[in-house]
């Protein structure tokens, strides 16, 4: 039997740090003291996940799953590709959620107060199950950018939030993902929290071969669970 190719330590210097003085939000959630790790219980592994029979069938399709008096507003894409181990094997079977604001720029939550227009049409949400490729497949609307508030004249880029759960509710990540030539990007301490090399993989790839003919540009975005080439997560550690 072959070797398996030897696998390197996590690099936790390419994922966010808790404080990073430019993102002005972190200092108020940012621990003081070092982190105490707590022995996960039987309870907490074992929480029930959606799978793939609690699923809709327009779950995976934002542009249909809410939609009320006809199609959403905004350009549309589909945006795809892998959930993959850090030998890049496939993560087969796996719930992919994700979530993100609507053209406009503006959240359907509560606590958006952001005067762009909300969408009757249009959710932000949506969920599928990796398949034994591990691939996944969303159609949605292309999120615009919106005020945040950081820092005077503060935008955030085009990005959609990522979430992937395991065999239990603790295995949860979340990352964010970016569109490629943003100009935002470099004025955003989100995105430049990570550092240069790890945050590269935070911007997905615009594919021709992905894009469908007269209906929607196609994006490609892989997402890798760990190892030296791990996506970036928004997760504790």
């Amino acid at each position: 039997m072959a070797d398996l190719p030897r696998i390197a330590a996590r690099d936790w210097a390419s994922q966010p740090p808790y404080l990073y003085p430019e993102y002005k939000s972190t200092p108020l959630r940012a621990p003081k003291r070092p982190l105490v790790p707590l022995k996960h219980t039987l309870s907490e592994l074992a929480q029930p996940v959606y799978g793939h029979e609690d699923l809709g069938e327009l779950d995976h399709d934002l542009t249909r799953n809410a939609a009320v008096n006809g199609a959403p507003l905004g350009e549309r894409i589909v945006v795809t590709g892998r959930v993959l181990d850090e030998r890049g094997r496939p993560v087969r079977r796996t719930l992919v959620e994700l979530w993100q604001c609507n053209a406009a720029g503006r959240y359907v939550h509560a606590v958006d107060r952001h005067d762009a227009p909300l969408d009757p049409n249009f959710l932000g949400a949506g969920r599928t199950m990796t398949d034994d490729e591990g691939r996944y497949r969303f159609l949605t609307i292309k999120p615009g950018a919106y005020p945040w508030g950081n820092h005077p004249n503060a935008w955030r880029p085009n990005h959609i939030h990522f979430s992937l759960f395991g065999e239990h509710f603790a295995s949860r990540l979340v990352t964010q993902m970016y569109f490629p030539g943003d100009p935002l990007l470099e004025h955003d301490p989100i995105y430049r929290s990570t550092r240069p090399g790890a945050r590269e993989r935070l911007v997905s790839r615009f594919d021709l071969d992905v894009t469908e003919p007269g209906f929607a540009l196609g994006f490609t975005f892989d997402i890798v669970l760990r190892g030296p080439l791990e996506t970036p997560m928004e997760t504790p550690r």
